[in-house]
């Protein structure tokens, strides 16, 4: 019984944490549009990356305590850590002007993120 409630405990903290990811990299995507049309775009992208990287961080944690505990997969564990590489990788393109990469790969990151969290 209680194996039980700490899964299904991991197992919404895991969604959240997903679903906190998709909505950041979605938050990402308007502020990179206001990037090219207003002043604060800049500021606003910069710091909606630091929240999108840390959310990354979370889907790992998550991941790691939904595996841990409660004996499940590793499966999302190898998933959000494949998504953190992604994030690391995309905020080093963002930081060094390559938008030709970085905006095909923040598309990339909100189809992978979406598709995680219909799997959840």
């Amino acid at each position: 019984m209680a194996t039980q409630v700490t899964a299904q405990r991991g197992f919404s903290f895991l969604r959240i944490a997903i679903a906190l990811q998709t909505l950041t990299i979605f938050l990402q995507a308007i502020s990179a549009g206001l990037l090219l049309t207003s002043s604060y775009g800049e500021t606003l992208h910069a710091v909606g990356a630091r929240v999108m990287y840390g959310a990354s961080m979370l889907y790992v944690l998550a991941a790691v305590l939904a595996w841990k505990p409660g004996g499940g997969s590793p499966r999302p564990l190898w998933h959000a850590s494949g998504f953190l590489v992604l994030a690391s990788v995309q905020v080093v393109l963002g930081i060094a002007h390559v938008p030709s990469v970085h905006l095909p790969l923040g598309v990339l990151m909100f189809g992978l993120s979406v598709l995680a969290l219909a799997r959840r």
